[in-house]
């Protein structure tokens, strides 16, 4: 950017210009934003380097010369609707931006060696009025056979060997467009785009039906009569069913035979086959596994009763009947591959199809268990899945803090008499953790990580956990039928239960002190090695 100096007539070469120092702002002034997605075009008033743009300039002197016109400054004595007043320039990518013109057309697409003459394809052409741009899509249009999509992707058309382009001006219903080798004969126009026309000066032509393909006309047609509908035409059966699939709420059934597991039961009945996965709720651990059944077709009853239970593949010959949607009742217990589920619920696709199809079934989900009767509660009793352990309320002053005891395995085992523990328990979130210390006869590892720990004889619904409480040197730890015996503790295990004594018997914290002060090293115990 040339020097003011050089207004004086000095040429613009080096040693005749002078830079002016005190200008520090030489970016390129921002004069379009965004906001929600809306593009907003922002007045420019400084230029280059902190100038006065030539706009505000012009207007500046547009203003002084006004004023010295009518004597002044602010008075008009034409009064202020004699002043022409002048919009905001905006550029075009600023005033057409997502402003496109849809036409909707045909081509005629002709087969060689075919009984077929030649097929009707309809496509959509957009036209870009932000860059004169268009694009052709034909849309899709399932099981006819054909790749159908974007046709031409976003560009300028040549309209001719000049040069020239194909503008918004140039396109009307009625008209052929040729675009590469095809002919599009444009028959309809959207809203918006005749809206446009209209206010352009463009009066459009009226509207044209599109022609009837006749591949599709023949397809459509009444079949053959030699042809007889079947229901168990699996043609007929994919053409009519693809992509539709009944959903089911469903608890499954776990090892101590309650129904407990929240799944997710489709059946697609494009195939009749049916899938199961488990379904996660928010503040329930991820499963990485969360298919329970692949989808894969279910027999529900074998040609032979002496068939064995346990196969490697079973064909179609060896089933008699599988398992179809009429086996599928809500408030019923569904037994699939000898693993039963209980339907609770199902969608509204569900609820439809069976409401269409099976009238006779009726899908009402099952009830809260305060409004039904008893034999229904002590089902629905079974059928809840069993509470949590109590939330624990985390202290980030124990987020680190950890007890450790060494332990040893009460086993009728000889092997097991060497074998050497270290039992952990997080103050943070109560949990046990049990590492095994490398032995000739074991590896080094973890038995057991982050784990709540009842006691036993306590139940599901009401567990009680272990707490430092219980771990007294010799105490017995029953750890999911094994048993452990604490036979040493940190130095830390006896601080903090001292800190608060109150709530830690005292037979537990005289068993540490006589522990700890029988230990070498003037009282202070071995740090433990997770080795």
């Amino acid at each position: 950017m040339s020097s003011p100096w050089n207004n004086y007539g000095l040429p613009f070469l080096p040693g005749y210009s002078f830079p002016d120092y005190t200008k520090s702002a030489f970016h390129r002034p921002q004069t379009l934003d965004y906001k929600n997605g809306y593009p907003l075009a922002q007045h420019l008033s400084m230029g280059i380097g902190q100038e006065l743009h030539l706009s505000e300039q012009l207007s500046t002197t547009a203003q002084q010369l006004s004023d010295l016109s009518f004597g002044m400054p602010g008075e008009d004595p034409y009064g202020a609707s004699d002043r022409k007043v002048y919009e905001p320039f905006k550029p075009a990518y600023v005033a057409l931006d997502k402003k496109v013109l849809c036409f909707k057309a045909f081509f005629k697409e002709e087969f060689l060696n075919s009984s077929e003459e030649y097929r009707v394809c309809p496509v959509v052409i957009y036209y870009h009025l932000e860059d004169d741009t268009m694009t052709i899509v034909e849309p899709k249009e399932e099981n006819s056979g054909f790749e159908h999509g974007k046709r031409l992707k976003r560009q300028k058309i040549p309209k001719n060997d000049h040069g020239e382009y194909y503008l918004w001006k140039d396109l009307n219903i009625g008209m052929d467009l040729k675009v590469y080798g095809f002919t599009y004969h444009i028959t309809q126009c959207d809203d918006f785009t005749k809206e446009f026309m209209e206010s352009e000066g463009i009066i459009l032509n009226e509207p044209e039906p599109t022609p009837e393909d006749p591949y599709i006309k023949k397809r459509k047609g009444s079949p053959q009569p030699h042809t007889q509908p079947s229901t168990t035409d699996k043609l007929h059966q994919f053409l009519t069913m693809d992509g539709k699939v009944l959903s089911f709420s469903a608890l499954g059934e776990d090892v101590s035979r309650q129904f407990t597991l929240p799944v997710t039961i489709h059946y697609f009945l494009v195939d009749d086959t049916v899938e199961i996965r488990e379904v996660v709720y928010k503040g329930r651990r991820q499963n990485p596994f969360p298919v329970v059944m692949r989808r894969v077709k279910i027999p529900k009853k074998m040609k032979s009763e002496t068939f064995p239970t346990c196969v490697m593949e079973i064909s179609h010959l060896d089933v008699d009947e599988y398992y179809s949607p009429k086996d599928f009742q809500l408030g019923q217990t569904v037994t699939l591959l000898a693993r039963s589920f209980l339907l609770c619920d199902c969608d509204d696709f569900t609820k439809k199809y069976y409401k269409e199809n099976h009238p006779d079934m009726e899908m009402k989900p099952l009830e809260e268990p305060e409004k039904v009767d008893t034999p229904q509660k002590e089902k629905l009793k079974m059928a809840a899945p069993q509470k949590n352990p109590p939330k624990v309320e985390k202290n980030l002053e124990n987020l680190n803090k950890i007890l450790r005891y060494k332990a040893k395995m009460e086993s009728p085992y000889p092997e097991d008499k060497d074998r050497s523990f270290i039992l952990m328990y997080s103050l943070f979130n109560q949990t046990i953790s049990i590492f095994e210390k490398a032995t000739p006869s074991f590896d080094s590892g973890f038995l057991l990580k982050n784990v709540h720990v009842p006691k036993p004889g306590s139940t599901q619904e009401n567990p009680d956990l272990y707490s430092p409480a219980d771990f007294a040197i010799g105490a017995t730890v029953e750890v999911f039928s094994h048993r452990f015996i604490l036979t040493d503790a940190d130095l830390y295990v006896l601080k903090y239960l001292e800190s608060i004594s109150d709530q830690v018997p005292s037979q537990t914290l005289d068993s540490l002190r006589q522990k700890l002060s029988t230990q070498p090293n003037n009282g202070q115990p071995q740090p433990f090695n997770c080795q």
